[in-house]
């Protein structure tokens, strides 16, 4: 299967730079895999489309505010570098992509603005990836709340943004359900939740539960090789609790759906179910990639944005919804102006 299969042509205008003003103010284009439909909805109709004994599947991650700044401590230099935390490996240790002019050598520091902590580039990799060693006298985290800002995607133009408009991206590029820190990237369908939405659905008996995957920056990068079957995924921290994998165990046995937000709680559901001892619950981490044709294990229905062309995800929501129906969905979103991408409008996939 050719990546060229999954592109589309986008108009730049419609790559939304801004969250909409209320999370659940954006439009839902609502497809029926049965029936071959599509219509379109406010995202706040989503409760008329669930029932009771369905289940709301939500990732829980948290977005660290990844990109920190600092300078060489080396005398006579002060070099500006640039790091993105990609994921902590042990205490005070993480791999990263740096960006400076002239790369520090390996054991060399960096001070971080503000001095609040000391950089040490532990190892130099390829296509600017690092390992370096973080020291603070705070807890880093906390520190990184004071330092470091919110990893947009680069589709999103922010270049010398005011301390207001990086205020507002910490807040907005975070889910209201978001509890475990740990990803690089937001699970973008969540981001249209409103405690109020989740309340509704509750009220109309429909449960939620959460799994946690740390979004890295793998998710969202295109496929640069011409064979689909080529490519291979970045791999990523998943989590599935027993409470979670309970209640989808009730669910089905009711005759429920599994509903989840986002293409990364799909990935960690079928994650967990393709292991030797079958779906339920527990952790490790994942390089599955999911293109048609897939047999989905656990999924019924799934929240998701609109996606960039030639990447992993539109590729396994072809998989969840037929290539060709896909991509008549892209098109007609394309006509009727819908937003994409992380701040943009989704579709409900029934």
């Amino acid at each position: 299967m050719k990546a060229s299969d999954f592109d589309y042509e986008l108009p730049l205008e419609l790559i939304a730079q801004e969250p909409p003003e209320r999370r659940d103010g954006a439009r839902m284009m609502v497809l029926n895999r049965a029936t071959r439909t599509i219509e379109h909805k406010a995202f706040s109709d989503l409760p008329s489309y669930l029932q009771v004994n369905d289940l709301v599947i939500v990732n829980d991650t948290r977005v660290i505010p990844a990109r920190i700044f600092g300078r060489k401590a080396k005398e006579g230099t002060g070099g500006k570098v640039e790091f993105l935390l990609l994921e902590e490996t042990a205490p005070g240790c993480w791999d990263a992509l740096m960006r400076c002019r002239r790369r520090p050598k390996v054991g060399e520091l960096v001070i971080l603005d503000d001095d609040l902590a000391l950089v040490t580039v532990l190892e130099d990799g390829e296509k600017g990836r690092v390992k370096i060693r973080v020291e603070s006298t705070r807890p880093f985290l906390d520190t990184l709340d004071q330092i470091g800002q919110t990893p947009l995607p680069p589709y999103i133009h922010r270049k010398e943004a005011p301390e207001e408009q990086r205020e507002a991206d910490k807040v907005r590029y975070q889910t209201v359900f978001a509890r475990e820190p740990g990803a690089v990237a937001a699970p973008t369908a969540g981001l249209h939740f409103t405690p109020e939405v989740l309340a509704r659905l509750a009220d109309a008996g429909v449960e939620q539960a959460a799994v946690t995957l740390h979004v890295g920056i793998g998710t969202f990068r295109p496929v640069d090789v011409d064979l689909v079957e080529d490519h291979k995924m970045d791999n990523e921290r998943w989590a599935i609790p027993e409470e979670t994998s309970r209640k989808i165990a009730a669910a089905k046995a009711a005759g429920g759906r599994v509903l989840a937000v986002g293409t990364t709680s799909v990935r960690t559901l079928e994650s967990a179910a393709v292991r030797p001892e079958g779906f339920g619950p527990g952790e490790g981490r994942t390089e599955l990639f999911i293109y048609p044709p897939y047999d989905f294990q656990v999924t019924h229905a799934m929240i998701t944005n609109f996606h960039l062309p030639k990447s992993t995800l539109i590729m396994m929501i072809s998989a969840f919804a037929d290539r060709e129906f896909i991509l008549e969905a892209y098109a007609e979103a394309i006509r009727e102006r819908y937003r994409f991408y992380s701040y943009g409008d989704c579709m409900l996939i029934l």
